[in-house]
C-alpha cells in the first residue's frame, strides 16, 4: 500500500525562483514507524501527515523551468497524478487566496467547492442561487493565481445536454484541469442536505456523453469526474448501476456522493476497479463516515476531496475576531499572520522585485522585504520645524525625574502579565510588558482604558511578589485579568 505526500520544491531559471509542488508515493509497508499518535477519531496510529513519523530516504528531484511553450497542460498534470501510485489528498478552495495557500501548503492538485463558493461570492446556501457565469468566472481567477491542476465543481452542468457541452468547454477556456458533473435535477443542492433529486438515468448517461464529446471537440483532455447522488435519491443499487453506465460512457473518475458506511464505500471501489474512485470527507457532520487517508486507499480510493476544511476555519476565525473587536480589543497576536507574512503570501515581495527589471532612471520603484528593516541617513541632517520630536523615556528618566524614593520608579523592575480568557474557556491572550509602559496595556486590551492602573501599582509596590490587579468580564463575556508580577 502506498500514500503520496505533498511537498515543494524549488527550480531556478535565470532570475526566477519558481515553487514546484509534487508528491512522492512512499510503499508504507517498506517504512518504519518513529512516532505513534493518538487520534481522537482514528484511535492509535501513526501520523500519516508527519514527516517525523518515518524513516525515507527520498530521491534526487531534478527540475528545469522552460519556456512557456513548455508547460505542461493543467489536464495532463493531473492525469499524471491519477497515473501515480498511491492516494491523492485535495483540499477545495473557494477563491484565488485559498488556492494559493493550498498549493503553498505543497498540495499537488486542488477541488473548488461550489458550496464554499456560492457562500464567499454570494453568501447564500449551495441550492441552486449560483450560475454558470458566476462559478466560472470565479474558476478562471482561481486557475490563474496558481500552478496546480484544479478540478472543478460543475454541478449539474447547468441544463440539459447542450447546456453541459457549453459548460465543458467553458471550462476548458478556464484553465481547469478537470471537471465534476452530477445527476442531480435542478435546483441542485450539497449532496449531503435533504430533498436530494436525481434525473433519469438516460438523462444522466446522454450527460457524461455530451461532456466527453465536448472535450474530443475542443482538443482538450480534460479529466471528467462523474458524479452520482442516488444514493441518498433511489438507493445504493441505483448509484453502482449509475457509476457503471457512466465509466462505459467515458468517464475518467467516478464518485458516489453521500455513501452512508464504509461498507458500501467499498462495494462502489470493487465497480470498474481500474477506474480511479474519488471520495468525499465532507467535514462537521456529513453522511459519509470520516475515514483517514490510510484507509482509504485501503478501501480503493484515489482522490479524496476535502470540501469544507478551509471554509470552515474561516468562517470560524473571522467569528473569533470580530467578537474581539466588538469587545474592545484586538484579535489575538497568535491568531493572524504578521503584516509581512500577508504580504509575503499574497506576492508583494515577488512583485517588488520583478519591479526592480522595468526600473529607469526616473522610476525607483519600492523594494520593501521588510518593514522598517531599512536604516534611514540621518547625517549632517536637523529636524526641521514640522518634526515631531519624541522623546524616550528609559528607566534612568524616570529615576532622575521624579527620584528614586519615587512610588513609581520601582515599577520599571516589575512586569504586568495580561491574561484574556474567552467565554468558551480557551485562553485567548497570555502575555508581559514591562509594568512602566502603562499605555501598552490600553492598547493591548482598549477595554482597560479608563481602568486607573497608575493607582493599582501605586498601591501594589509596596507587596512582595505577585498580586492580581484587576479580574473581570468584558461586554463579549470575555475573562479579563491583570497581574503584577
Amino acid at each position: 500500500m502506498s500514500i503520496s505526500f505533498p511537498f515543494s520544491c524549488r527550480s531556478h531559471s535565470h532570475n526566477t525562483t519558481l515553487h514546484r509542488p509534487f508528491s512522492y508515493a512512499f510503499h508504507l509497508e517498506t517504512l518504519k514507524p518513529t512516532n505513534i499518535l493518538i487520534h481522537p477519531q482514528f484511535g492509535k496510529t501513526t501520523d500519516p501527515f508527519s514527516l517525523s513519523s518515518y524513516r525515507v530516504r527520498l530521491p534526487a528531484i531534478h527540475s528545469s523551468a522552460g519556456d512557456a511553450a513548455a508547460v505542461t497542460p493543467p489536464a495532463n498534470s493531473l492525469r499524471q497524478l491519477l497515473a501515480s501510485p498511491g492516494i491523492h489528498l485535495g483540499p477545495a478552495c473557494f477563491d484565488a487566496l485559498s488556492a494559493k495557500l493550498v498549493e503553498r501548503a505543497g498540495f499537488d492538485f486542488c477541488f473548488t467547492t461550489g458550496f464554499g463558493i456560492s457562500a464567499a461570492r454570494l453568501g447564500l446556501p449551495d441550492t441552486g442561487f449560483i450560475s454558470y457565469g458566476e462559478i466560472v468566472d470565479q474558476g478562471r481567477q482561481i486557475t490563474e493565481s496558481v500552478t496546480i491542476p484544479i478540478i472543478g465543481d460543475g454541478d449539474n452542468g447547468y441544463g440539459n445536454p447542450m447546456n453541459v457541452k457549453r459548460t465543458v468547454r467553458g471550462y476548458i477556456k478556464a484553465g481547469f484541469a478537470g471537471i465534476i458533473l452530477e445527476d442531480q435535477a435542478s435546483p441542485k443542492a450539497c449532496g449531503h442536505t435533504q430533498g436530494r433529486k436525481v434525473v433519469s438515468r438516460e438523462e444522466a448517461i446522454m450527460k457524461i456523453k455530451a461532456a466527453v464529446d465536448a472535450r474530443k471537440e475542443s482538443g482538450s483532455d480534460i479529466v471528467i469526474v462523474a458524479r452520482t447522488d442516488s444514493r441518498q435519491a433511489v438507493s445504493l443499487e441505483e448509484s453502482l448501476w449509475r457509476t457503471r453506465a457512466f465509466a462505459e460512457a467515458g468517464a475518467d473518475v467516478l464518485f458516489i456522493d453521500a455513501l452512508a458506511s464504509k461498507e458500501e464505500m467499498e462495494a462502489f471501489c470493487g465497480v470498474c476497479p481500474l477506474i480511479p474512485k474519488m471520495a468525499n470527507m465532507l467535514e462537521g457532520g456529513g453522511r459519509t463516515p470520516i475515514l483517514s487517508p490510510i484507509e482509504l486507499d485501503d478501501v480503493g480510493y484515489k482522490l479524496v476531496a476535502y470540501p469544507l476544511s478551509l471554509l470552515g476555519v474561516s468562517i470560524r476565525a473571522m467569528q473569533d475576531a470580530l467578537l474581539a473587536i466588538k469587545g474592545g480589543r484586538m484579535p489575538s497576536p497568535g491568531s493572524m499572520p504578521s503584516f509581512t507574512e500577508m504580504k509575503e503570501i499574497l506576492g508583494f515581495n515577488a512583485y517588488y522585485e520583478e519591479e526592480m527589471q522595468y526600473s529607469t532612471k526616473t522610476s525607483q520603484p519600492r523594494l520593501e522585504r521588510e518593514p522598517y528593516s531599512k536604516q534611514e541617513d540621518t547625517k549632517d541632517t536637523a529636524p526641521s520645524a514640522q518634526d515631531t520630536v519624541v522623546e524616550v523615556v528609559t528607566p534612568e528618566v524616570y529615576n532622575g525625574e521624579y527620584g528614586r524614593n519615587s512610588s513609581f520608579s520601582g515599577i520599571w523592575s516589575r512586569k504586568l502579565r495580561v491574561k484574556i480568557t474567552g467565554r468558551d474557556g480557551f485562553e485567548k491572550l497570555d502575555i508581559r510588558i514591562p509594568a512602566g509602559f502603562l499605555e501598552g496595556v490600553t492598547n493591548i486590551v482598549p477595554a482597560l482604558v479608563g481602568v486607573n492602573i497608575k493607582a493599582l501599582l501605586d498601591d501594589a509596590d509596596l507587596e512582595a511578589g505577585g498580586k492580581q490587579l484587576i479580574d473581570f468580564n468584558d461586554t463579549m463575556g470575555d475573562r479579563i485579568q491583570v497581574f503584577l508580577e
